[in-house]
């Protein structure tokens, strides 16, 4: 914190956010020697996971999700979830003595006298050498609005804000959007009793999270280190023959294949498990996009009319950094992520962690790697 007489806290490393991509790169930074302090908006490690909904597991396997200097417990199941990822952050912040200052948002970022100036909301500051960015790339909830959504007279969230299906059971839900989110909370709602529908306004890669007992993770790293018009192909057919058409249940596949949309266009694939099956019998529906809202439910794009007694927005987030700088300009790419990893030119001394969702492997594999990286470019070793 800013000490009694007003003077900023002195850092060599301000890492800004304790989830995945903070601790890591903190934690790669302590085998260096190099002490990080760290400010987290939240009241603990990992505030996104705790606040995740409740049934959620990781898409990608423990092996391939770990942190640095850390694997998960032999005891976790192969897929993770949600509380298991909490109390392995938990462990991974005692393992390496980190201990982040609560309840600290960042407002802004300038430079000052050749350090980084960073002031948080409380009025705390801190002058560092290096900042490294690590709120993840869903910093902000995405609330779409509609016509005629204000006159609505039912429940509406964002899926930020969805826990379980307890509340819904015998409910007539409309989930908005079929991100992975969205198919995973329809699923949830389906399962305990709920009328779930779907909204999919837009082409899908759906994939299934495992084939065989293969995980689509450990497929998609191998993919990836073939030529890309052959490794595209391959993906097609695999898509084509474990998901098939859905275009007679309402849902339209891309033409380009999964691992094409993921690298050109930062598309993450949904990830099936068990929603597309829910989806071919019918227990689970799915309509095109929204038109408009009435009081007792929607008009979707095919004119037709539905009733819903709750409406869940799973219409994503943003990472909401551009705020953070007023003096300089953050490259950035497809959904306003950073463009790089390590900042040059005015944000020379600044780092991007978590914020990279085109490589195949999912986001954890990609702090992991990010995290080394980021600890060689501020303290490297002479290896």
């Amino acid at each position: 914190m800013s000490s009694p007489d007003g003077e900023p806290l002195q850092a060599e490393v301000l890492v800004i956010g304790a989830g995945p991509g903070g601790l890591a790169v903190a934690a790669s930074l302590a085998q260096r020697g190099v002490r990080a302090e760290i400010i987290e908006r939240g009241k603990a490690v990992g505030t996104s996971w705790r606040n995740h909904y409740r049934r959620l597991r990781l898409h990608t396997v423990k092996q391939h999700s770990a942190l640095p200097h850390l694997s998960f417990p032999d005891d976790f199941p192969r897929y993770v979830g949600r509380e298991q990822m909490v109390d392995y952050l938990e462990r991974y912040a005692d393992q390496f003595q980190l201990r982040p200052w609560f309840g600290e948002e960042a407002d802004s970022i300038t430079r000052e006298q050749g350090r980084w100036f960073t002031r948080c909301r409380s009025g705390r500051t801190y002058l560092s050498r290096h900042v490294v960015l690590a709120t993840g790339a869903n910093g902000r909830a995405n609330h779409a609005t509609f016509p005629g959504q204000d006159g609505y007279l039912g429940r509406m969230l964002h899926s930020e804000n969805y826990r379980d299906a307890q509340p819904y059971t015998g409910s007539r839900v409309l989930v908005v959007g079929m991100g992975n989110t969205g198919a995973e909370i329809a699923l949830d709602l389906a399962h305990n009793g709920a009328s779930a529908t779907i909204s999919v306004r837009s082409p899908l890669n759906i994939v299934r999270r495992d084939v065989l007992g293969r995980p689509v993770q450990v497929t998609s790293i191998l993919l990836s280190k073939l030529p890309d018009q052959l490794a595209d192909g391959i993906a097609l057919a695999f898509r084509k023959l474990t998901v098939g058409d859905l275009r007679p249940y309402g849902i339209e596949t891309p033409a380009i294949s999964p691992l094409r949309q993921l690298r050109e266009q930062g598309r993450t694939p949904v990830i099936d498990i068990g929603t597309v099956d829910m989806i071919r019998r019918g227990d689970i529906a799915v309509r095109p996009g929204i038109a408009g809202f009435t009081s007792d439910g929607v008009r979707f794009t095919d004119g037709r009319d539905e009733p819903f007694d709750a409406v869940i927005l799973a219409t994503g987030y943003h990472a909401d950094l551009a705020r953070l700088f007023p003096q300089a300009a953050v490259p950035v790419r497809d959904k306003g992520l950073p463009a790089d990893v390590v900042g040059k030119g005015d944000l020379d001394g600044v780092y991007f962690v978590g914020y990279d969702i085109r490589q195949p492997g999912g986001v954890l594999r990609t702090i992991a790697q990010q995290a080394v990286k980021v600890a060689d470019h501020i303290a490297p070793t002479g290896d």
